[in-house]
């Protein structure tokens, strides 16, 4: 979890955040950014991930090939960022919640739901300096859509749900975060005629 300093707030908001995309998308850019902006916390399922393969002592690449063993550590990763949506989804403080699934696993105690997304090369050439290499991330890709469905029976691919959907290529890092801070500094409850409902999931 990253705490920025309130001192520098820019946007004066009390929503739950979820921002959810495939890997280069740009999320963990946005999610910084708005935290720094807010001033709030936020969490990464992408982090608490790579602290698992730490943990084991494994690269991505393996832990991924572990997880499609069982379902053992998906459902450990993915109950932790539940619990952590519901205890910020009752606080009433801002927070922000990134990872793929976190628009699901926040469901409707999530106030805002953003899935972030671009066209496959420019997201390659995104993550070209990782750790993580191009045949890696495809697997990874691949192999959680299909753990997803098999788990919980959700198609990653089903983004109705989210209340803002941005193509990345389309704008600069600052574009993309003017048109977040955009929506976040203009949401009103009073006038909000109800969000899409989110399907629970059982972790």
């Amino acid at each position: 979890m990253a705490v920025q300093d309130s001192s520098s707030a820019e946007i004066d908001t009390t929503l739950f955040i979820t921002v959810s995309g495939p890997p280069g998308c740009g999320a963990t850019t946005l999610c910084e950014r708005l935290a720094d902006a807010i001033g709030c916390p936020y969490v990464s399922g992408g982090d608490i991930f790579r602290e698992l393969a730490a943990d084991r002592d494994m690269n991505l690449n393996q832990l991924t090939a572990k997880a499609d063993e069982s379902d053992e550590i998906d459902r450990a990763l993915d109950e932790r960022l539940q619990q952590i949506a519901e205890k910020w989804g009752m606080a009433n403080k801002p927070f922000i919640l990134e990872s793929r699934l976190a628009g699901w696993l926040a469901g409707d105690r999530a106030d805002l739901r953003i899935w972030l997304d671009a066209p496959e090369d420019v997201r390659l050439e995104r993550i070209d300096d990782r750790i993580e290499t191009e045949a890696e991330m495809r697997v990874r890709e691949v192999s959680e859509a299909g753990r997803y469905q098999s788990y919980y029976e959700i198609d990653i691919g089903d983004q109705a749900f989210y209340d803002l959907q941005i193509n990345t290529a389309r704008w600069s890092k600052t574009g993309v975060f003017a048109i977040v801070k955009a929506a976040i500094e203009e949401y009103d409850p009073e006038i909000d005629e109800g969000a899409f409902t989110t399907p629970p999931m059982d972790v």
